[in-house]
């Protein structure tokens, strides 16, 4: 289990299917657009992939930038930047797969959640794979209190911004996605709903 954990740090598991059907292939630069310390960057640096990242919490970058320096020490510090998700200053077409990990549900409104939404997918290359995990009320409708401007009372607590599936079709729709695989939710003991969104461009 230890070599496991070194080799792939604690990756998302729906990241690491993705993996697993080779959609994720060496050679491919992979941007992680709210990173926060790295925990799904520990493979790629290790296996030699380009690797980027944003946050706009500098303690994470720092981390990530760290964390670089042990695995793979020849990617630049420049790499890595201290940016909120919807000013990221990533080329456009730079990535080959763009990675967005419980981000976009911390989206203010519908308006902060769309200009993340787009930052995240102006820097992936055609073809390429945006991967999305993110909190939704799919399945869980009627368990969440709205608080308006798209942001929710969840039953553990929280309070986050969410998305159903009507959301997700259109936002698809508008950017010019293709899903690659159905959107698939996750109900975690009627506490929250986490969802997997994939797409290529």
């Amino acid at each position: 289990m230890s070599d496991l954990q070194d080799r792939f740090g604690d990756i998302d598991i729906y990241l690491f299917d993705q993996l697993l059907r080779g959609r994720i292939a060496p050679g491919m630069r992979i941007l992680d657009a709210g990173c926060g310390a790295g925990r799904n960057l520990v493979y790629f640096l290790r296996e030699g992939y380009e690797v980027f990242a944003a946050d706009a919490d500098p303690r994470a970058i720092d981390e990530v930038r760290h964390l670089a320096a042990r695995l793979a020490p020849r990617l630049p510090a420049a790499n890595f930047h201290v940016e909120p998700i919807e000013a990221m200053t990533f080329p456009a077409a730079s990535a080959d797969v763009v990675i967005s990990s419980a981000v976009l549900h911390f989206a203010r409104n519908d308006e902060h959640f769309d200009r993340m939404l787009a930052a995240s997918w102006r820097p992936l290359a055609r073809s390429g794979l945006f991967f999305c995990r993110l909190a939704s009320s799919i399945g869980m409708a009627d368990r969440m209190r709205p608080l308006g401007n798209g942001r929710f009372a969840l039953p553990d607590g929280s309070e986050r911004y969410l998305v159903d599936a009507a959301r997700l079709m259109a936002s698809a729709s508008a950017l010019g996605g293709t899903f690659v695989d159905p959107v698939k939710t996750t109900i975690v003991q009627n506490q929250r709903c986490m969802t997997t969104w994939v797409m290529r461009k």
